[in-house]
């Protein structure tokens, strides 16, 4: 084998060591960048002692009975539900408190509000893994019935 063979060879081998290696990199950075990847998997339970007792009262006692009498509307989702609401400053302001306080005790929601645009409505869509909907179903069934 003469020099410029050697050189050669030696050229090829580094680029399919560093292609090799580029991959392994690329595969586990993929593996690893999904959200949920590093997230811990809470149990599907509400932990009411995340929350102090005053913040249990308002949380329960005060903004979800009022959130419910404000409930225009419910949509099913895949994952979950989504729960129409009016969009006035107030409103919005109720359901922002709510949305803090339920991410506390339920963290395995994935919790979004959105406002429409033209003053349309406001939505809270509770969604997340697999299991979150059937969860809605049975600790929310007078929110998706009522």
């Amino acid at each position: 084998m003469n020099h410029t063979s050697m050189i050669l060879t030696a050229a090829m081998l580094c680029a399919l060591l560093a292609t090799a290696v580029i991959s392994l990199y690329e595969s586990a950075g993929a593996q690893g960048s999904s959200p949920d990847a590093k997230r811990p998997q809470s149990a599907f339970a509400c932990n009411r002692l995340a929350l102090t007792p005053e913040q249990r009262k308002r949380h329960f006692d005060e903004l979800g009975p009022k959130l419910h009498s404000l409930k225009k509307n419910v949509r099913e989702l895949p994952n979950g539900y989504e729960f129409e609401f009016p969009s006035d400053s107030n409103t919005v302001q109720l359901v922002a408190e709510w949305a803090v306080g339920e991410r506390a005790c339920c963290p395995f929601f994935d919790i979004d509000l959105r406002l429409e645009r033209e003053g349309g409505p406001l939505w809270l869509v509770l969604t997340g893994r697999e299991g979150v909907k059937q969860f809605i179903e049975v600790d929310g069934a007078a929110w998706i019935k009522g």
